[in-house]
């Protein structure tokens, strides 16, 4: 007589990963999408706090703040694809003033390490350099075993010291400082990554060149100054 087979175990399974498959899919829809901007208050500033990473003139007329994380794709996609060109006809042309902060995300062990990473190239004046490294070959060290060995390879190609980085890594120095500043974040109401606050408005998602352009002319002052 034939014995049947359990196949609820199978099936269990199954669901699992049709959950699990559609959770990513919601987490990259989510992350990617434009929710439209949103009048957020003013990030509090304080003298013993850090602010961010700065790029471009303190005179610029309208700075966006950006809350991002190495391990998201569409940040990566942002810096890639977008970044460079607001470097050259926003930034450097002195429109704009660009504010880097760090949001770590709970499902991106590898791109949470590699904000301190960029700390530790920050504390010898070459965060940016950093950044562009971590973000141009997120594809390679996303996949790897020892991303630390990899992040390390990053800095000492960038020209840092690496006896200062070492030890700044082993130490984990601004661990405590980049988790303030996602609290602080989320006490703004960032949800995902990459968020843009331009001008007093909120927008979340990899936003296009030309609709960023649209938010830095909506929070130009009338004066240009």
């Amino acid at each position: 007589m034939a014995q049947s087979v359990n196949l609820k175990p199978f099936y269990i399974g199954l669901a699992v990963l049709v959950v699990a498959g559609a959770a990513a899919i919601w987490w990259a829809r989510s992350s990617s999408r434009d929710e439209g901007p949103r009048a957020v208050d003013p990030i509090p500033v304080s003298a013993t706090e850090f602010y961010g990473y700065t790029l471009g003139s303190d005179s610029a007329p309208v700075e966006i703040v950006e809350y991002s994380n190495f391990g998201c794709p569409w940040c990566a996609r942002f810096a890639v694809l977008t970044k460079p060109d607001v470097r050259e006809r926003l930034i450097n042309t002195g429109m704009v003033r660009w504010v880097y902060r760090d949001f770590l995300l709970g499902d991106h062990g590898a791109g949470n390490l590699a904000h301190e990473a960029a700390a530790c190239a920050g504390e010898q004046g070459l965060f940016w350099p950093m950044h562009d490294q971590v973000f141009f070959n997120q594809g390679r060290w996303m996949q790897d075993r020892r991303p630390e060995r990899t992040f390390r390879g990053y800095a000492r190609d960038i020209g840092v010291d690496i006896g200062q980085y070492d030890d700044c890594m082993d130490e984990r120095r601004y661990l405590g400082r980049i988790t303030a500043t996602r609290d602080q974040g989320v006490g703004l109401g960032v949800q995902s990554t990459p968020t843009f606050i331009v001008g007093g408005l909120m927008v979340a998602g990899a936003i296009p060149y030309d609709s960023l352009y649209t938010l830095v002319m909506r929070a130009m002052p009338a004066d240009g100054q």
